[in-house]
């Protein structure tokens, strides 16, 4: 996926966070620390990985090809990428009212750490909370 690819995907997805435009895909992608997975269909991930530690800048999934497990996909390949980058924890925000997003990455074993107050700013409204989750991701 180019970096226009993956801007106008994302753009499809959120308002909260705002979408991130190709310039700042491109600039992300150009750090050595920074890897995109793709999956089947219209989803990605977007991670970094540090120290042995990995965050997960963001995940999107085309909203018409939601419910076929896209998003779990990107998740386990982000994780995996991760690993092999000697990642051996990974975290991410997620903001409160992201639902689906919550029970994924319920689902797939991260555990609140932490709540940033007024984190995501959406484009009308009040300001919402990011969740902070973490996953031991060490195989062992």
């Amino acid at each position: 996926m180019t970096p226009e690819d993956l801007a106008a995907l994302h753009a499809a997805c959120f308002t909260t966070p705002r979408p991130w435009s190709a310039k700042e895909f491109a600039d992300l992608l150009t750090s050595p620390t920074v890897f995109l997975v793709t999956g089947e269909g219209p989803s990605f991930a977007l991670g970094r990985a540090v120290a042995g530690e990995a965050e997960l800048l963001t995940l999107a999934v085309a909203p018409e090809a939601r419910g076929r497990s896209l998003g779990r996909l990107a998740l386990q390949d982000y994780e995996a990428e991760a690993r092999a980058r000697g990642a051996e924890d990974a975290f991410l925000e997620v903001a409160t009212d992201n639902t689906v997003a919550i029970s994924l990455y319920l689902s797939e074993g991260y555990c609140e750490s932490g709540r940033r107050k007024g984190y995501y700013a959406p484009p009308e409204g009040p300001k919402i909370d990011a969740l902070v989750f973490t996953k031991r991701i060490k195989q062992t």
